[in-house]
């Protein structure tokens, strides 16, 4: 069996394309709890409607409950459990044992997952959680794929286990930092990190106050903290063979183009590990990742401690190539005619990708640009604007149209 692959959702329209791209879990969180307090996350209600839309759809949902919580932020959380247990929430992330040992009294039949936070990084550990009532453990990211075979090994055959596999990486051991709280005051275990790691530093010796040495390797500064972004898609079948449940794409806090680019990217290398090496597009895919905003790329630990190469001491900044133009919205083959959501400008002549879930991306020139009602336009400038262009090939909604960014 295929590992499933788990996406991440900050809203119901990132879990509308998480699902639509072809992911087989999805994992998202309410107002409260969860680990990732700058995205706008779910209400109740949005709740209820995302774990409706993925059973609707044979996927599973997974909220995440995973901050390192304080006595406060637990008040009213018994509450909270037995509304996901209504709504019918799959699973539970979670990285606390006082909040494991809640649930078991309020939930005892709600599947619990034990995040990433919690550090697991031998099968000793593995175990224990085990006796607690884990179901699934998340590993520590900083493990090799000879550590993770023999985790796997000595463990229940009943206990899952999922890897990262894609997304930013932490400077910090599986996120335990605590620079965010100490310099901004916002609390990285409780969801709302401000990412200093990514800041320039410099140094300052003790009886020179206000003489600020730069720590550079060019005119920017070095970014000593920095980590690279992971990305795992060449070595899918090595999860294949090692017998993972899950892999597990970060990113809540991205926008749809990334959830829809990432998500079709890992689906599609993953099913094509059925297939003989030679019919594979690996290369492909990677190069599709390439084409969502990123970070130089790095195996992270699988293949040991990367030391430097898992840094960048140059810049913090995202590499960005194509931005999406618009999202295909329906189509009508009698006339060629596709209704796009604009989400950034394009113009009459442009050379766009395009590209849905399954195959490679194709190109459209934007000709015959109209408006709403029909009116003939040279651009379409406006945010959310909608248009109607011709496109020769049959699309469907949730197509994703991008342009290459000019240098």
């Amino acid at each position: 069996m295929l590992p499933k692959l788990l996406a991440p959702a900050g809203n119901m329209d990132k879990l509308i394309m998480a699902v639509k791209y072809g992911a087989d879990e999805i994992y998202f969180a309410g107002k409260t709890m969860g680990m990732r307090a700058g995205s706008k996350n779910f209400s109740n209600k949005d709740l209820e409607n995302g774990v409706e839309y993925c059973h609707k759809h044979g996927r599973k949902s997974n909220i995440t409950v995973n901050i390192t919580p304080h006595n406060d932020d637990l008040k009213g959380f018994e509450d909270y459990i037995r509304y996901l247990e209504k709504i019918g929430t799959d699973a539970l992330i979670v990285a606390d044992p006082g909040v494991i040992e809640i649930i078991k009294q309020t939930a005892p039949e709600m599947r619990i997952h034990l995040s990433t936070q919690a550090n697991t990084t031998n099968y000793y550990s593995a175990n224990f959680w085990y006796k607690q009532g884990v179901n699934r453990i998340v590993l520590a990211r900083e493990l090799t794929f000879i550590e993770i075979e023999e985790i796997i090994k000595n463990s229940p055959k009943d206990l899952e286990f999922e890897t990262f596999v894609h997304g930013a990486m932490c400077m910090s051991h599986s996120g335990r930092c605590l620079l965010s709280s100490f310099m901004t005051g916002r609390h990285s275990n409780k969801g709302d990190c401000a990412q200093p790691c990514r800041w320039k530093y410099h140094v300052v010796e003790e009886k020179r106050p206000g003489e600020y040495y730069p720590i550079v390797e060019n005119d920017e500064g070095t970014f000593i903290f920095n980590s690279k972004d992971m990305c795992l898609v060449e070595h899918m079948q090595r999860f294949v063979d090692l017998g993972v449940k899950a892999v597990k794409i970060e990113g809540r806090m991205k926008s749809e183009y990334y959830t829809a680019i990432a998500v079709r990217s890992y689906r599609n290398a993953l099913d094509e590990t059925l297939i003989p090496q030679e019919q594979r597009n690996t290369q492909y895919w990677k190069e599709e990742l390439e084409k969502a905003s990123h970070r130089d790329f790095t195996y992270g630990f699988y293949f040991g401690n990367p030391y430097k190469d898992g840094q960048l001491y140059t810049s913090s900044s995202y590499i960005r190539t194509y931005d999406v133009v618009g999202i295909i919205k329906s189509y009508n083959k009698d006339t060629n005619t596709a209704i796009v959501e604009q989400r950034n400008k394009f113009s009459e002549g442009d050379i766009l990708e395009c590209f849905g879930p399954k195959g490679k991306h194709f190109e459209v020139k934007a000709i015959n640009i109209r408006d709403e009602k029909g009116n003939k336009i040279e651009s379409a400038p406006h945010a959310q604007q909608i248009v109607q262009i011709d496109v020769l090939a049959e699309v469907e909604p949730y197509y994703i149209l991008r342009k290459k960014v000019e240098e």
